[in-house]
């Protein structure tokens, strides 16, 4: 059974283990948007922090992570959205290669949808590398729509595209 919760300390070791699990692979598809430094511990510690890290387990092992808030990038602004409307924003999604095709990339997202109807919000939104052809299938296949391509500073050289998804109003859970 597919469990979405919020991580804690002691996944800390897991998610570190699913990094580097995954970036060899994103590098073998020419996706270069993680790499050894990025995201690290102290970047999923800051997310622990701000009690925003979401973590799926799958079989008694931990599936996925996502960090889901509503901070966003200054270069947010030149995608093709209101960069002034409030956000669910997914940062740092990521599916163990054990799991990959399960639904746990779907599942997390969900509960972005969920954290948006809690918080009073309609707009989802994320970013992936250019590269990154699982995601970018995927967005779109869960309602999200194409808002551009940016740069981002802390990530230079890399481009990435852009995607939002409107909530309807007074949709049911």
């Amino acid at each position: 059974m597919l469990l979405i919760r919020r991580a804690t300390a002691a996944d800390l070791p897991a998610i570190m283990n699913l990094v580097r699990r995954v970036v060899p692979l994103m590098h073998a598809a020419s996706n270069f948007q993680w790499e050894a430094s990025y995201p690290n511990a102290a970047v999923f510690g800051q997310d622990l922090a701000r009690e925003q890290l979401w973590v799926a387990e799958l079989d008694g092992r931990l599936a996925g992570v996502a960090a889901l808030t509503t901070d966003q990038d200054p270069e947010y602004t030149l995608a093709d959205w209101d960069p002034a409307a409030p956000a669910v924003v997914t940062h740092r999604l990521a599916v163990d290669p054990d799991f990959q095709g399960r639904g746990v990339a779907a599942a997390l997202l969900a509960q972005a949808e969920v954290l948006a109807r809690e918080w009073g919000l309609n707009r989802l939104r994320v970013d992936t590398n250019s590269e990154n052809q699982a995601t970018r299938r995927l967005f779109p296949k869960l309602g999200y729509r194409f808002a551009g391509e940016i740069g981002l500073a802390f990530r230079p050289g890399l481009r990435f595209f852009c995607y939002e998804k409107i909530l309807p109003a007074g949709k049911a859970d």
